[in-house]
């Protein structure tokens, strides 16, 4: 069983745990997600297609992220989460903590970190965790707005600010 760790509304660990997707937190309580952009130095980006079976958002495009695991460090988790989810490693390249923003729903709080990493790749590099994301593709920001525009693109509207150069 995994867990996270409980956040309080200063994003301080409060000595607390929850079971994953545990959705019935209480008032003031936190989780910890990160996100990973990875941008090559030609200006794109490394945006991946969700499963079909997902049950939340199936099909829809996004960036790398997931839960940060009780006890871990929210740059450990991105890297891990983007080495799970692409196959790459960006543990050693530029850029880091972007910024964070909080969600706040009943029994569902949470903090993002959004990360952006510049990474120098190809496509024969990524290999695609296939029970997380049905593909991926390399986009400009015009083709990340374009999928916002469809409202297919997860978080957009709190993360957009990471695809400015």
């Amino acid at each position: 069983m995994e867990y996270w760790d409980i956040y309080d509304i200063n994003k301080q660990r409060t000595g607390r745990t929850m079971e994953r997707n545990d959705f019935t937190m209480q008032e003031g309580d936190y989780h910890l997600t990160v996100l990973g952009v990875i941008m090559r130095p030609d200006g794109k980006f490394l945006i991946t297609q969700r499963a079909l079976d997902k049950h939340w958002a199936p099909g829809w495009w996004e960036v790398p992220g997931g839960g940060v695991t009780a006890g871990e460090d929210s740059r450990d988790a991105v890297i891990r989460e983007v080495m799970e989810e692409t196959g790459l490693d960006v543990s050693g390249c530029e850029g880091g903590l972007q910024f964070t923003y909080r969600r706040e729903s009943k029994g569902d709080n949470y903090f993002v970190d959004v990360y952006r990493f510049v990474l120098d790749f190809k496509d024969e590099d990524v290999t695609p965790q296939l029970a997380e994301m049905t593909g991926y593709m390399l986009a400009d920001r015009s083709q990340i707005e374009a999928f916002a525009a469809e409202g297919i693109f997860l978080h957009y509207d709190s993360i957009k600010e990471v695809f400015d150069d």
